[in-house]
């Protein structure tokens, strides 16, 4: 399966456009539409065009993720917000969430309701500790992949 052209827009539209390397709130070194890698690095700067290819081989990858990591069928609607969750937690978070495993027992609510556990992040304070707190950015984009998952 293919992601649809409106998952796509609006994995951009969260993510935003950044032509500059910039540390996500995760603290990882993150470029263009939200691509990661050890080429993304302090100071590097890319053009509009390097951004869309990052797009375009980074969605493949999350297509054939979760493609490869669920066994059950699905529908666009189900596929496509799998693989912006995926785009977004990251490979190994899916592969090990709670989520796939009841999505793969056919429990298709109930995993649902398991993309708005998904909201954490770990912030640098002042003081320079970490805290763990729910991202609004974070709840917005985990509520629209479940009522898009649930469509």
């Amino acid at each position: 399966m293919k992601t649809s052209e409106k998952i796509r827009n609006f994995i951009k539209n969260q993510e935003g456009l950044r032509l500059n390397a910039y540390l996500c709130p995760s603290r990882v070194w993150t470029i263009g539409w939200g691509h990661t890698g050890a080429e993304v690095v302090k100071g590097l700067v890319i053009t509009k065009e390097q951004a869309e290819s990052y797009f375009r081989n980074d969605i493949t990858i999350h297509e054939n993720n979760v493609s490869r990591l669920v066994k059950v069928p699905l529908t666009q609607n189900q596929f496509d917000a799998l693989v912006s969750f995926e785009y977004n937690a990251g490979y190994g978070n899916f592969s090990s969430s709670t989520l796939l495993k009841l999505l793969n027992q056919k429990k298709y609510n109930e995993a649902a309701a398991q993309f708005t556990r998904w909201v954490y992040s770990k912030v640098k304070q002042p003081d320079g500790t970490y805290k763990t707190v729910a991202l609004p950015g974070l709840i917005k984009r985990r509520n629209y992949e479940k009522g898009f998952f649930l469509s």
